[in-house]
């Protein structure tokens, strides 16, 4: 046998994905946990891809009228209890408030006191309220639509944590509208999942595939949820947005009314979505390799690093002035959107250096050293391609082609998911072979699986949940476009629908 490859990650994917995903954030200092139980550090190199995919999709959402507000951290309990199926939803995820200030107790300990009149909820999500703003503001139908997001963080008591997939805080955007017309109302819903998924396939080179929720998916109180479903490495599916039709269903609780041109009262039609830190964890695992994190260009925390290379002490002013005239020479060029953000990385650590930025999934890596000087060139390495392979280009070829190289990286990234995804995506109509697919072959591995599996289902919710109890398999969503042929359900042979089943995060 041939000497096996050098990775940065131990363990690699194949040996335990769970895990090579924990030390994959660890070695590219993206993030760590916190002290409070289920909560994460979102460190400056996570924290600026975030920043990145928050302009993105800013900049979408402005595009079609929204603009930004922000409600209140603490929601009263009473608000939560006005929608029976929003509060039955996210009652077991609530954190409560209960008292405001602190005192000591006989042995001098810290214990809560000042007990609040009415406890309030640390908001799990804002629909309660943001529809009481919306009763206040709305009286006629001049006032609509109103359109707006709010950019924060959320707390939902998990109990099983994953940093970025799933924490008991985490970061997000929440869109809340309201509009005269369920046509209206509809529009927008599928508007703001429209733009989820050109976020997720243009910026973060995610294929997904766009649907609706089955009742038992849905969030609570919503009349109909949308969402987007992306396959990650270990062929589990992970929904990376959902934008919400709620009917009159807020609006009646909250009693948001406007009268019509025609002098009539109507209840008004409201939507939510939102998209959270949980893309940054979709990123990670649909692009990483064994070697740690691969970031796409067009939302990357930093483009390129400059790496200066001293083999002699009189060599060091050369190769810093060649690599820092190169580096405002860069920073002077925009690359979607933005300017390139240019790392240069002077220290002198060795073969640790470059291996630092591999695993933190920079794109390019540029080596400068007294060759690269005498030539007037640059030893280039790409992110997507294997870490050994490295080549030479003429300096000003590099700073005049750097966009279309960023650009071939984001293309070769999204391909090769998307090839992933195809190769793991199966029509089956047999319940064996239903069955079979998502058995494990591992019994040490249960995690891993077939992928997605393209059946038949009937609608019942009985079908459902049994599949979902026996095989820990769910509906992913009923997709808008056609994925397969109409199958028999696969639960019970009645006539079906083609939905994407899939095991998830």
């Amino acid at each position: 046998m041939g000497k096996q490859p050098k990775s940065a990650i131990s363990p690699t994917r194949a040996e335990d994905y769970p895990e090579w995903y924990q030390q994959a954030i660890k070695a590219s200092d993206m993030a760590e946990r916190s002290p409070v139980r289920g909560c994460m550090v979102i460190k400056p190199w996570g924290y600026a891809l975030w920043e990145n995919i928050v302009q993105a999709m800013d900049a979408m959402f402005k595009e079609t009228g929204v603009k930004n507000a922000y409600f209140p951290l603490f929601i009263p309990l009473s608000f939560m209890q006005k929608e029976a199926d929003h509060v039955e939803g996210f009652a077991k995820e609530c954190a409560v408030v209960t008292h405001h200030r602190l005192e000591k107790d006989a042995s001098g300990a810290l214990v809560p006191a000042g007990r609040l009149t009415e406890p309030l909820v640390v908001r799990p999500t804002s629909e309660t309220i943001i529809a009481d703003a919306f009763s206040k503001w709305i009286s006629s139908y001049r006032d609509l639509p109103i359109l707006l997001n709010q950019w924060g963080n959320v707390v939902r008591w998990e109990m099983r944590t994953r940093i970025f997939l799933r924490t008991s805080e985490f970061l997000w955007q929440e869109g809340h509208t309201a509009h005269a017309t369920q046509a209206e109302a509809l529009e927008r819903t599928h508007l703001m999942l429209d733009i989820y998924a050109r976020l997720a396939e243009e910026v973060l080179a995610m294929p997904v595939i766009k649907g609706a929720k089955t009742a038992a998916e849905r969030f609570p109180g919503a009349v109909d949820t949308l969402c987007i479903e992306s396959m990650m490495q270990d062929c589990k599916a992970l929904q990376a947005g959902t934008s919400h039709f709620l009917g009159q269903n807020f609006a009646r609780a909250s009693q948001i009314k406007f009268q019509t041109a025609d002098e009539q009262e109507e209840y008004a039609w409201t939507t939510s979505w939102g998209a959270s830190t949980r893309l940054i964890g979709g990123v990670i695992m649909t692009h990483g390799d064994d070697d740690g994190v691969i970031m796409p260009p067009r939302a990357a925390s930093a483009h390129v690093v400059l790496l200066p290379i001293f083999k002699k002490e009189d060599e060091r002013q050369a190769v810093m002035a060649y690599t820092d005239g190169l580096a405002r020479e860069l920073r002077s060029r925009a690359y979607y959107g933005r300017h390139l953000v240019v790392e240069v990385d002077p220290r002198e650590i060795g073969g640790a250096r470059g291996w630092e930025w591999i695993k933190k999934g920079i794109p390019l890596r540029v080596e400068i050293g007294a060759r690269e000087i005498k030539e007037n060139t640059v030893f280039l390495g790409r992110r997507d391609k294997p870490h050994t392979e490295r080549s030479a280009l003429k300096r000003e070829a590099f700073v005049a082609e750097i966009a279309g190289i960023l650009d071939d990286i984001q293309n070769t990234l999204f391909a090769r998911a998307a090839a992933f995804r195809k190769d793991h995506t199966v029509e089956i109509a047999d319940k064996g072979d239903f069955y079979d697919f998502f058995t494990p072959r591992n019994l040490e591995k249960p995690e891993i699986h077939g992928g997605f599996a393209i059946s038949g289902w009937c609608g019942s919710a009985a079908c459902e949940a049994r599949i979902k109890e026996e095989l820990t398999v769910t509906i992913r969503c009923i997709p808008f476009e056609p994925t397969g042929r109409q199958e028999a359900c696969i639960g019970c042979g009645k006539p079906g629908t083609c939905v994407v089943f899939a095991k998830a995060y």
